[in-house]
């Protein structure tokens, strides 16, 4: 089993959306009993919170579920956890550096994997308010990540 962890400041807004489109992405592909998804926040705030209404709205909009999301703070113990953990910015990568790195896991902005994107951050709507971008941003960055897992694991058809 792949363990796929987005991080970004408060777990409400960027890093929810990844993993609900993600989730998506596995399910569709039928690749839940290889890929698990998780997000975190690096700040404590809005532990325990639904994602943030412009997240629901865009996920919403799209028919894509948010169900049982409620806000995490990253800890060192993700790093045990995880084989993929994802920052969305360059800041939430320092933040996550800062915490703890493991030999064995890939840690990566989360840009990284959207290979067409002039973007090298995922702006956070939280201030910009912007969630349709984001929105294409992590869609494109969730292909990019689920064709790289594919490509580095061989998974079994599933009958």
């Amino acid at each position: 089993m792949i363990h796929v962890l987005f991080v970004c400041l408060g777990n409400i807004c960027r890093s929810p959306m990844a993993e609900a489109i993600f989730r998506d992405l596995i399910k569709e592909e039928n690749l839940g009993n290889h890929i698990s998804v998780d997000s975190a926040g690096i700040g404590h705030w809005h532990v325990g919170a639904a994602p943030h209404e412009g997240t629901r709205a865009i996920l919403d909009k799209n028919r894509i579920s948010f169900e049982g999301m409620l806000a995490r703070q990253v800890d060192s113990s993700d790093w045990d956890r995880f084989d993929y953990i994802i920052a969305m910015d360059q800041k939430n990568m320092n933040d996550l550096q800062a915490i703890r790195e493991k030999n064995g896991v890939t840690v990566k902005k989360f840009m990284d994997y959207a290979l067409d994107a002039d973007e090298t951050d995922v702006p956070d709507p939280y201030f910009t308010g912007n969630f349709d971008q984001v929105y294409q941003l992590v869609t494109e960055g969730c292909l990019g990540l689920l064709n790289e897992i594919k490509r580095n694991h061989k998974f079994k058809e599933e009958i």
